[in-house]
């Protein structure tokens, strides 16, 4: 037990110190000024049966107060409790101009909402930025006007925020926070915006893209069979020159509700093993590393008081102090009590478990499920 819980605090060193600072929670809009010209924007919103979400999100984009020209385009996916209907008697009430339209069927190849959103971005014509949103993210009113004054005034050429997820009931406020954690872990935000580094990761509710860059990218059609899209999007536009920024927001939340342990497990489920590539290899490294790293600290810790051995208890108590104080951050960030950084260890057992069971799933032949449609294995 003495070198697991060494090895762990070795881990936590190195994590706290050497990683990208993945931990901190400073990284938001960077410093901007009204352009000289106010850009067009074209917002588009792929939506599958958010009829209940929709009466939120929606109206904070057509309340958007933007200088220059913007409109909605919500692109209804084929959905089958009014979504559409709902959003043309939301547009009727006045804001920014909003158009609903349906694509065609989708083809093979490609995931529901890439289909959507490249038939809204087809629709969006000329404009010079496209956010892309999702339909269940609610928008500040000077939300807009911040993106395009973030992306001018930097010359970036996809500004993305982290939304604030909601953390209403039990399950979500002990999983979400740890979910943006472990992302950030994943995708250190501070590499994804240093213009030489290779990682490169954005979030897909709340992302402001240059079109020009978008079609240099190689379009939407370029990651059409993504199911992390918007880390493959950011790839994309990274990898052929663009220069992106990702950071939490302050304007932009989500407005759905996880009330059941279910539903949290099928968000995280869905993607999990695509994260790791589909590999059988990287599944028994992340088995093994979230192990070591997130649950040895707290057996050492109890161990080391029951086993009367002082090394161990240091070693891992220290692991868990360090691992509690990382999170910490993220947990002020939602507005959660500091004592709840100490329930990581249990959190990350959790999302071991939704893990594995992705990967099950990939390998039965389910692929990745959501919104009524099923992506079969693709490796």
């Amino acid at each position: 037990m003495l070198w697991l819980s060494a090895s762990s605090l070795l881990g936590w060193l190195w994590l706290t110190c050497c990683h990208g600072f993945f931990w901190r929670t400073d990284q938001r809009l960077p410093p901007r000024r009204p352009p000289s010209a106010w850009p067009d924007v074209a917002i588009v919103v792929p939506a599958r049966d958010e009829a209940e979400v929709l009466p939120v999100s929606l109206p904070s984009l057509l309340a958007q107060r933007y200088p220059g020209r913007a409109r909605v385009i919500l692109v209804d996916d084929h959905s089958t409790d009014g979504t559409g209907e709902l959003a043309e008697r939301l547009g009727a009430v006045g804001g920014l101009p909003l158009t609903v339209t349906a694509p065609p069927p989708l083809p093979p190849g490609w995931t529901g909402k890439l289909w959507a959103l490249r038939h809204g971005v087809e629709l969006a014509g000329q404009a010079e930025y496209l956010l892309l949103t999702d339909a269940d993210i609610a928008h500040g009113p000077g939300s807009l006007a911040e993106l395009v004054s973030a992306a001018d005034s930097n010359g970036l050429d996809l500004v993305s925020q982290m939304a604030r997820l909601r953390v209403t009931t039990a399950w979500e406020r002990l999983i979400v926070p740890a979910f943006v954690y472990f992302f950030a872990q994943l995708y250190p935000f501070r590499r994804s915006n240093r213009p030489g580094a290779r990682t490169a990761a954005a979030a897909g509710g709340c992302s402001l893209v240059r079109r020009e860059a978008l079609a240099r990218a190689g379009g939407v059609a370029g990651i059409r069979g993504a199911v992390i899209d918007d880390v493959s999007l950011a790839r994309a536009v990274k990898s052929s020159g663009g220069r992106i920024w990702l950071g939490l927001a302050d304007q932009v939340e989500s407005v759905r509700p996880y009330p059941r342990l279910s539903q949290l497990w099928q968000m995280v489920s869905r993607s999990a093993y695509a994260q790791l590539r589909h590999s059988p290899v990287l599944l028994l490294g992340t088995v093994l590393g979230l192990t070591l790293v997130y649950l040895v600290p707290p057996v050492a810790a109890v161990a080391g008081v029951v086993a009367g051995r002082p090394a161990v208890l240091l070693a891992g108590g220290v692991a868990w102090a360090l691992m509690a104080g990382t999170f910490l951050p993220m947990v002020r960030y939602y507005r959660q009590p500091a004592g709840a950084a100490l329930l990581l260890p249990f959190t990350a057992l959790l999302y071991l478990l939704m893990t594995v069971d992705s990967a099950v799933q990939h390998w039965r032949g389910r692929g990745s499920a959501w919104k009524g449609r099923t992506y079969p294995r693709t490796s």
